[in-house]
C-alpha cells in the first residue's frame, strides 16, 4: 500500500481491465479508439509502476508493498502481494516495454486490432502478477494464464506456420509446468498446510527430497529461460510470431524463468541447489557458447536473434549458481539490459521486414545507403548485443565472468567466449544487411524509418545507453535482497 492505494494491484488489474475493454470495442469498426486506449492503459501502468521503484526502501531486504487477503480459505490460498529488489525490477521492465509493443504495431497490424492490442495489455497484467505473487496457487494462476494471450498473439497473427510454433510453444511450456504444480502440493503438505512462498523459504528439507523438488522447477522453468536443451520452441516462435509478440517473448517472457530459480529454486531448495550447480553451471555453458555457434550460422534474421537470446540467457543461469553477489546481481542486470537490447534487435528486424517482407539475411544489402537513420540505430543495438563496454549489454556479461573467476578460470574462460562469438554472428549480419551497395532493386525502394519507429527506437537506445554508462540505480535496489538470498544459501548444509 502507498498512501492507502494497492499499488501492485493496480498494477496487475489495471492493465487487464483496460485489456478487456479495448476488447470490447469490437473487431477493427473503431481501431482508432482501440490504439489509442491500449496506449493510454499501457502508459498509465507505467505510471502506477513507478512509484514501486520511487518509494522502494533499498535497505530492506524483505518484501514491500505487501497486500494480504483471504481468497480460498478452506485450502488456506490467498491473494498476497509484495515485491523486493529482485521483483520490483522486472515490473517495471514489463510495463516499459508494454507501451513500446502498442506503438510498434500502430501501423502494422491492420486485422482484428482490438484483440492484438488488448491482448497484449491482459498479458502485461499477468505477467506482473507473477512478478508479485507470495502465495503459490496465485503464482501458478498467473503462470499459466500468461500462456494465453502470447499463444493467441503468435496463433492469430503469426507467419505461415504460426499454428504449429503457438502449439509447440504452448505445449512446452505447460507441460514443464505441471511437475512445479506436484512440488506446490508437496510443500503445502510438509509446511502444515500453507501455499505461501515465503514459508517455503524457511523449511528444513532433507537433501533427497530437495533435488526432487529442484528437478520439478528445474522443468518448468528451464523451458521458460529457456536453457538448452529444452529451448527448441523459442526459434520457432519468434520467427512465426509478429514483431511485437517477438518483442514481448523476449523482453519479458523470458525473465518469467529467470525469476523462478530466485524466487523458488534458491532459497526453497538451497542444499539441492549446491549439490546440482555444476550440472546448471555446465547446461549454462553449454548455452552461451555451443548456442552461439549455432547462431552464427542462421540465414534467418529472426532466427539468429532468437538463438543470440538462448546465449545470452545463459548468462542468466550461469550467474545464479555462482552463489556470489556479482553473479546474482550480473545476472539480474543481463536480465533486463536483455530485454531492452532484445526487443530493440527485433523492432529493427520489423522494420525492415515490413517494408521488403524478408527475414532473409541473403535478401539485403547496402541498407546504409537507403535508410541512414536506422542504420545508425541498428548498428547501436547491435554493438550492444556483442557486449560493447558503454552499452548495456556489457555489464551484465562482465559482473557474470568477474563472479565465474572467482568460482573457476575456465567457467569465466567458456563465459567469456560470448563477447567473441556475439561479435561474430551479430555484427556479420549487421555488415550483410547494411553495408556494402544496394543489392537489389527491392532494397533501392526502402525509405527510412518514420516518426514513430525514430521514436521507439531513441526510448530504447537512451535505455541501453543508460545503463551501460550508469547501471547502480538498478544494482542498488538489488543489494539487500541479494545479500539476504545469499546469507540463507549459506546456511546451506552443503
Amino acid at each position: 500500500m502507498l498512501l492507502g492505494f494497492p499499488l501492485l494491484s493496480l498494477v496487475i488489474w489495471l492493465p487487464i481491465f483496460i485489456g478487456i475493454l479495448v476488447f470490447a470495442t469490437g473487431g477493427d469498426r473503431n481501431a482508432r479508439l482501440a490504439k489509442w486506449l491500449a496506449l493510454a492503459g499501457s502508459v498509465l501502468s507505467l505510471l502506477v509502476a513507478i512509484p514501486l521503484y520511487a518509494q522502494f526502501d533499498s535497505i530492506m531486504s524483505g518484501m514491500q508493498f505487501i497486500e494480504y487477503h483471504a481468497w480460498i480459505e478452506r485450502f488456506n490460498v490467498h491473494y498476497h502481494l509484495g515485491v523486493d529488489g529482485i521483483s520490483m525490477p522486472l515490473i517495471l521492465l514489463n510495463c516499459f516495454i508494454t507501451p513500446l509493443v502498442v506503438i510498434a504495431g500502430w501501423q502494422v497490424i491492420n486485422n482484428r486490432v482490438s484483440q492484438y492490442m488488448g491482448a497484449f495489455l491482459v498479458m502485461s497484467g499477468i505477467v506482473n502478477g507473477v512478478f508479485s505473487s507470495l502465495d503459490a496457487i496465485l503464482f501458478y494462476v498467473f503462470w499459466e494464464a500468461s500462456l494465453i494471450p502470447m499463444f493467441l498473439i503468435i496463433g492469430v497473427w503469426g507467419g505461415p506456420n504460426r499454428v504449429y510454433a503457438a502449439i509447440k510453444f504452448f505445449l512446452y511450456t505447460l507441460m514443464g509446468s505441471l511437475l512445479m504444480l506436484v512440488a506446490f502440493i508437496y510443500l503445502y503438505n510438509v509446511s502444515g498446510g500453507s501455499f505461501s512462498i515465503l514459508d517455503y523459504h524457511k523449511l528444513p528439507l532433507p537433501l533427497a527430497p530437495q533435488i526432487l523438488i529442484f528437478i520439478a522447477f528445474l522443468l518448468a522453468f528451464a523451458v521458460k529461460v529457456p536453457m538448452w536443451p529444452v529451448h527448441t520452441w523459442l526459434p520457432d516462435a519468434h520467427v512465426e510470431a509478429p514483431t511485437g509478440g517477438s518483442i514481448v517473448l523476449a523482453a519479458i517472457l523470458l525473465k518469467l524463468g529467470g525469476y523462478g530459480f530466485l524466487r523458488f529454486s534458491l532459497p526453497i531448495v538451497p542444499d539441492a541447489s549446491q549439490y546440482l550447480s555444476g550440472m546448471m553451471i555446465g547446461l549454462s555453458l553449454i548455452a552461451v557458447v555451443y548456442i552461439g555457434l549455432v547462431a552464427l550460422v542462421q540465414a534467418d534474421m529472426k532466427k539468429l536473434i532468437a538463438y543470440s537470446s538462448v546465449s545470452h540467457m545463459g548468462f542468466v543461469t550461469l550467474g545464479f549458481f555462482l552463489f556470489n553477489a556479482y553473479g546474482i546481481e550480473g545476472a539480474m542486470v543481463q536480465m533486463i539490459s536483455h530485454g531492452f537490447i532484445s526487443g530493440a534487435m527485433f523492432l529493427c528486424v520489423g522494420v525492415m521486414y515490413d517494408r521488403l517482407h524478408s527475414r532473409q539475411i541473403s535478401d539485403y544489402g547496402g541498407v546504409a545507403n537507403k535508410m541512414p537513420i536506422f542504420s545508425v540505430f541498428f548498428m547501436l543495438f547491435a554493438m550492444a548485443n556483442a557486449g560493447l563496454p558503454g552499452t548495456s549489454g556489457f555489464v551484465g556479461e562482465f559482473m557474470v565472468i568477474m563472479a565465474a573467476i572467482k568460482v573457476n578460470f575456465w567457467y569465466a574462460f567458456f563465459a567469456a567466449t560470448t563477447l567473441i562469438f556475439g561479435a561474430a554472428y551479430t555484427l556479420w549480419m549487421y555488415k550483410r544487411v547494411v553495408f556494402g551497395a544496394v543489392a537489389s532493386s527491392k532494397v533501392e525502394g526502402l525509405v527510412d524509418v518514420t516518426g514513430r519507429e525514430i521514436l521507439i527506437l531513441t526510448i530504447l537506445a537512451a535505455a541501453v545507453l543508460w545503463m551501460g554508462v550508469y547501471p547502480l540505480p538498478l544494482t542498488e535496489v538489488m543489494h539487500a535482497t541479494v545479500d539476504d538470498l545469499l546469507a540463507h544459501l549459506s546456511r546451506s548444509k552443503l
